[in-house]
């Protein structure tokens, strides 16, 4: 193709990219230039956006296939200029604040991908990180987070904080963790869907399944909180969750990858040999379990994951879940990316892949957990102390609503009384029927997984009572 034609192409691209508000990803943009007589390959196309890519004529967000190409506002730059350590970025998306080796690696992955070096996975990243000796978080870093996320409940049975707070925590953590992989749900979309089981209208039905996903991956991390930890049953069985229904191989849930995956939008390469895969996820999973502050944990887990890439897709879905395990765990705050930056996430993320450099996305972690502080102690404050009754009898609470949906029981108070002679004292016996009866009562689609019941088995109840307050 002569130049006049290339640039036919690069001008039409551009146009079709800057008329979208929230960007285009590849696969519209396909049929987009189809659409418009000027159809190419998949690899050409390629070609041409990392062109206009270098050429500072569009932007990107996100990473793998949460990329999106969008517009470059004409007063703002294709590389953002450094800022004064310890201040926010002046451009037109917010950034959180940055310190002066983050804003290295930051200016490092903003370079036009033509200067930046290729590189393949580094195994001694991995390797050379000793636990309990070696930290990416400095010691007055470590006790800054922990003077943040102490709560009143670190003494108590493990998860108990985050079930005081799960409502929140549900809609909190499911909204904000999908819309770092490009989900257009508001908060107010996630809040319908997540507590009245209420799909937005125009929605992508993949956007929907993402954050019905999310909440029933934190619902198992939450309730299993003494049970789950950086090993392979945990870590499998998560990603199997948040890719539930999302995936081109439905066969590749809950397993590691066997196949290549390459990254758009980056310079970095993942391992692409199965066997090296499982023999990195094995260390990586062995280290993280040795370390004993539950920060370094958390951030461990959130550098380490995405980087090896053991997944076919939703690893830094993954990552952020498997970072709040050590939190829930020790009934510290939870971490839930609420107003994280994409921007900066990405980017923080990218210095890892590219640099093996963990100081921006520090910057993003040490951010985004003093956000979440803030905002789940003032709530933990409105709601005041949990239920002393309640957190002695949850276990029986939950078994006892389980044989009545799954035995299809009416609910009646002899009945229960009858399921709950044995699990509850004489003297307890009759509040005990009168929290099922609430549970009961107040029992819809938006929180049977909180019983550690599937929506089928509630939707074949016949004895329905919170049904018509839903509609």
């Amino acid at each position: 193709m002569n130049s006049n034609g290339i640039k036919q192409e690069l001008d039409l691209i551009e146009q079709l990219i800057a008329a979208s508000a929230e960007g285009q990803g590849v696969r519209a943009l396909a049929a987009a230039v189809a659409a418009r007589g000027h159809p190419m390959p998949r690899r050409t196309l390629q070609r041409r956006l990392d062109g206009l890519l270098e050429a500072g004529r569009i932007g990107s967000e996100g990473a793998g296939r949460a990329l999106v190409y969008t517009r470059v506002p004409a007063s703002s730059d294709a590389v953002l200029p450094a800022q004064p350590t310890g201040s926010a970025s002046t451009a037109s998306e917010a950034y959180v604040p940055v310190s002066s080796d983050g804003l290295e690696v930051r200016a490092e992955v903003n370079r036009p991908l033509h200067e930046r070096r290729p590189v393949g996975y580094n195994r001694a990243f991995l390797e050379r990180y000793r636990p309990n000796q070696d930290a990416y978080l400095s010691q007055s870093q470590r006790e800054r987070l922990h003077e943040w996320g102490r709560t009143s409940a670190d003494a108590r049975p493990a998860g108990t904080y985050a079930r005081d707070i799960m409502g929140r925590l549900l809609i909190d953590l499911s909204w904000a963790s999908s819309r770092l992989e490009g989900n257009t749900y508001t908060r107010l979309d996630t809040v319908r869907l997540i507590e009245q089981g209420q799909i937005a209208e125009g929605k992508d039905a993949q956007e929907t399944q993402m954050i019905l996903n999310h909440k029933a991956a934190i619902e198992m991390i939450v309730e299993s909180a003494d049970e789950v930890g950086f090993n392979p049953f945990t870590v499998l069985n998560l990603h199997a969750i948040l890719s539930d229904n999302l995936m081109s191989d439905p066969f590749a849930s809950g397993r590691l990858r066997v196949r290549e995956v390459e990254i758009s939008g980056t310079v970095f390469f993942p391992l692409a040999v199965p066997q090296q895969i499982a023999e990195c996820f094995e260390a990586l999973l062995n280290k993280a379990a040795q370390i004993d502050d539950p920060f370094e944990q958390a951030f461990f887990s959130m550098v380490h994951l995405p980087y090896l890439q053991p997944f076919e897709d939703v690893n830094k879905r993954v990552s952020r879940l498997t970072a709040n395990i050590p939190l829930i765990r020790e009934n510290l705050c939870p971490l839930s990316f609420v107003d994280v930056p994409r921007k900066a996430y990405i980017e923080g993320t990218l210095g890892v892949y590219e640099t093996n450099r963990v100081d921006l996305l520090r910057d993003v972690f040490m951010w985004a957990y003093e956000r979440s502080c803030q905002r789940y102690l003032a709530i933990r404050q409105s709601i005041g102390e949990p239920d002393a009754f309640r957190l002695k009898y949850r276990n029986a609470l939950i078994q006892v609503v389980q044989e009545v949906i799954r035995g299809g029981l009416a609910g009646s108070r002899s009945e229960v009384e009858t399921l709950a002679r044995e699990r509850v004292s004489a003297g307890d016996l009759s509040s005990f029927v009168d929290a099922i009866q609430s549970d009961l009562d107040h029992l819809y689609p938006g929180n049977v997984a909180r019983y550690r019941l599937r929506l089928s088995e509630f939707e074949h109840w016949p004895f329905k009572r919170a049904e018509t307050a839903l509609r």
